[in-house]
Parts: structure tokens; C-alpha cells; sequence
């Protein structure tokens, strides 16, 4: 593309080099309309990475709104340590490809100088993003996939300190579904026979080998019929394992694709009839993952690592988790999700450690700001002077189901919330309905 730009220019009489410059100054004066000039030094730079097409585009629909929301909040510049420094969200889609998001992340660090970086949302993102910030020495924070696949799945070993210095991770893992599951699960009478597809993938394999062995001692009786590749389209020898040992509970942890594939199949197979519950995760976290599903995607039930019911507020912006939401199906005409509040308190905790930094435009001061710490999000408390391991702060995630929205309602679905055992400030909305039921 910036071939075809330059080679257009240049037949013009303008050198491709000449565009770019006219460009950037152009942008320049179009960033400082309005607003006071600050010293090339005086910018602070931050990254913002996520998925915002291909197959996780669902975690990046809403980034657009919230950056922009970012962006007005920031729109003065900012005070940090007595000074005002203008600042710069430069935001980039990984198109949901691992490789694109490690390049990202390099010409970032390398070619625009960013002084703090953020990444959202999958292992597929996160990870290649946080190992090209710890290889170069640039600060990184992330949110919205199981800690344990962010440290774990990058190298770090049980019980030995952790070998990261640049990066940090909060929100959710193993815990939080442990305790959310048995939560949840125990709901409905059923037999404790849990049918579950955990993906060759690093969630799965995280999920598999600290999720599984917790859930059985609780009692239930893990059915796995092993990890399958990513991209699978026939599912019957999973299918009929799942009716020969009677499950009545099934938890996955796919890709939208794949979650569907293996749903509609298991619907025309004759699956679907003796589950009571229907848990998945990665995918049922939105609402097209489910419109798509039509008449199968009614019951099933989520877990929901930010919802609009969270009593907290957006330190950078001030806005609630109503008028978040409200505020994003009014300019989008689409309907709220999840992931809104989630990079929303990405945003919230980066700036919360750029001010706590004794130099923000110093990345190991940035970096030390991050191991202490710890303050109030969108999506509640980030602590990382507490965790599990070092540069970890665990987060909730709340049982939710999917249900026919009431009469007159906007959309065709209604996300409430059925169980808060690891963030009881989130009020319950409704009871856990059977998915065969």
C-alpha cells in the first residue's frame, strides 16, 4: 500500500518522501489543532494492540469506542510529576494473527519509540506482543486471557522466580473458573459428568492441565476426549463419546469457528439433548458469537470478565459501567459487550502507572511503577503487589448465562449474571436456567 501511494505521488511531481513528510506534518497540526503545542519530548507514547478482525475480531469491536473515549479524556495532555505531557494512543489491529502481532509490537518499540505498551485479549495476541517488550526492555501491560497461559505459556517455571522484568498481566485464571464453575455448576442438579474440548492451544493447555484436576476434586467427573487442532471440522468421535458416558455438563475453551462447528453438530448428533449446562469460554462472550448460533446459542452460559453490572468506574475517563455500555450502543447501534470494560481497565491501569511512575518517560520507572501496583479499574481492583507469582494480579470472572431479552428490548438477547463467587459486588440478576430445559 505505501508503494502504490508513493509511485501515485511521485507521477505527480511529488517524491515519495516529500508526501510522507507533508503527511506527518499535516497530522501534526491536525493533532495540535485546538490545543497547546508541547516539545517532541513532552509526548508520551503508548501502544495499544488487539484483534480487530479475523477470528477474534469480536474482542476488538469496541476498541475503536474506547480509545476514542481514551482519547478526549487525554485530549489536554496529562500532569505527571508536575508536568504536562501531550499523549499519543497508537493502536494497531493484529488482524488475529500471532506472527502480525510480534511485527506490530516490534515497529512499535523500534520505529515509533513507545514508552509504554498495552495488549489485549487472547494468547494469540498477548503473548508475541509481551515477548518482543521483555526482549527490548519496554515496559507492557496486559489483560483478557488466563494468567497462567501469559506466564506459564512464556517460559516461566512453578515455583522459580519469575523471569520477567518488562511485562505484567492481570485478570483472570485457573482460580477464578475453579471457583466460578463450582459456583455456577452447582446451580443445577446434574450428574457431575463434564464433557470438556480444551484446544492444542495455549488456553487449552493451560486450562487442561490446572482447570481439569481442580474441578475433580470437587466431585465431577471429567470426560476429555483429548486436544484437538485448532481449525477441526468433524467433531463426531468427541460427540459420541460425549453420549456414551452420559454428559450432562459441557466446557470448552474454543475459537468462534470452531465452538460453532461443534455445536451445530452436536445439535443434529443428538448431544445437545441431555446437556443441562452449556459453559464455554473464548467463545459465548459476545453477542454475534450467539446471533449466529440461532436457536442453539439460547442457554448457554458465559463467564464474564467485565459486565455492565460491575460497580466500578473508569479512573481515566469517569465513566460508569452503565454509560459505557449505553453509551457504546448509541454511537455503534450494537449491542454492549464485555470486552468494552475490559479495555477500558487497560487503559485505566497503564495511565494509573504512568502517574505513579517517578519518570514516565523512563522505562524502567514506568516498569517499577507496574511491579507495586495498585489501584481501582473498570473492572476493580489491580493489585500486583499480591498475586500468585510476580507481575501477576488476578481478576474476577463472573457466571453468566444468555437469554431472550424481554419484550421490547433493542437486541434479541439479554447477558445477566447468575453467580459472583469471586467478586460479590457484582449483584446477581437472575437464576441459572437448564439449557435442555
Amino acid at each position: 500500500m505505501t508503494h502504490s501511494i508513493g509511485s501515485k505521488y511521485s507521477a505527480r511531481g511529488i517524491s515519495r518522501r516529500q508526501f510522507i513528510a507533508t503527511s506527518v506534518a499535516g497530522g501534526t497540526a491536525l493533532a495540535l489543532g485546538g490545543r497547546k503545542a508541547f516539545a517532541a519530548g513532552d509526548t508520551l507514547k503508548v501502544g495499544f494492540v488487539s484483534p480487530r478482525t479475523g477470528p477474534l475480531a469480536g474482542f476488538g469491536q469496541t476498541d475503536g469506542y474506547v480509545l476514542d473515549l481514551a482519547r478526549k479524556a487525554l485530549a489536554n495532555g496529562i500532569q505527571l510529576g508536575g508536568k504536562t505531557y501531550n499523549v499519543e494512543i497508537l493502536d494497531q489491529d493484529t488482524q488475529s494473527d500471532p506472527s502480525r502481532a510480534g511485527q506490530l509490537a516490534k515497529d512499535l518499540i523500534n520505529n515509533q519509540a513507545i514508552d509504554l505498551m498495552l495488549a489485549v485479549s487472547t494468547p494469540e495476541v498477548i503473548n508475541p506482543v509481551a515477548d518482543a517488550c521483555e526482549a527490548a526492555g519496554v515496559p507492557c501491560l496486559s489483560t483478557v486471557m488466563p494468567w497462567e497461559a501469559w506466564y506459564f505459556g512464556r517460559g516461566a517455571k512453578p515455583g522459580a522466580p519469575s523471569p520477567f522484568k518488562w511485562t505484567y498481566h492481570f485478570g483472570f485464571g485457573v482460580g477464578e473458573f475453579f471457583k466460578t464453575y463450582i459456583s455456577q455448576w452447582n446451580l443445577i442438579e446434574t450428574n457431575k459428568k463434564v464433557g470438556v474440548m480444551y484446544p492444542n492451544d495455549a488456553d487449552g493447555n493451560a486450562i487442561r492441565a490446572n482447570l481439569a484436576p481442580l474441578l475433580a476434586k470437587q466431585g465431577f467427573t471429567i470426560v476429555d476426549p483429548g486436544a484437538y487442532e485448532t481449525g477441526t471440522t468433524d467433531y463426531s468421535s468427541q460427540i459420541a463419546l460425549f453420549k456414551q458416558e452420559g454428559v450432562e455438563i459441557f466446557n470448552s475453551f474454543p475459537i468462534p469457528p470452531d465452538f460453532a462447528a461443534f455445536w451445530r453438530q452436536a445439535a443434529q448428533q443428538g448431544l445437545i439433548k441431555q446437556i443441562k449446562i452449556c459453559q464455554v469460554a473464548k467463545t459465548g462472550l459476545f453477542p454475534s458469537d450467539i446471533e449466529a448460533l440461532g436457536d442453539l446459542g439460547m442457554k448457554i452460559s458465559s463467564a464474564a470478565y467485565w459486565h455492565k453490572a460491575f460497580p466500578y468506574k473508569s479512573p481515566l475517563t469517569g465513566v460508569s459501567g452503565t454509560e459505557l455500555a449505553d453509551g457504546y450502543e448509541a454511537a455503534s447501534g450494537k449491542q454492549w459487550t464485555q470486552q468494552l470494560g475490559a479495555s477500558m481497565s487497560l487503559l485505566d491501569a497503564g495511565f494509573e502507572a504512568l502517574k505513579a511512575s517517578a519518570d514516565a518517560k523512563d522505562k524502567a520507572s514506568v516498569a517499577k511503577a507496574l511491579s507495586t501496583l495498585k489501584t481501582e479499574t473498570m473492572i476493580g481492583k489491580v493489585d500486583f503487589t499480591s498475586g500468585p507469582v510476580a507481575n501477576v494480579s488476578p481478576g474476577p470472572i463472573i457466571g453468566t448465562q444468555w437469554v431472550a431479552a424481554k419484550e421490547g428490548s433493542k437486541f434479541p438477547l439479554d447477558y445477566v449474571v447468575t453467580e459472583n463467587a469471586t467478586d460479590p459486588k457484582v449483584p446477581v440478576e437472575a437464576k441459572l436456567q437448564p439449557y435442555n430445559g
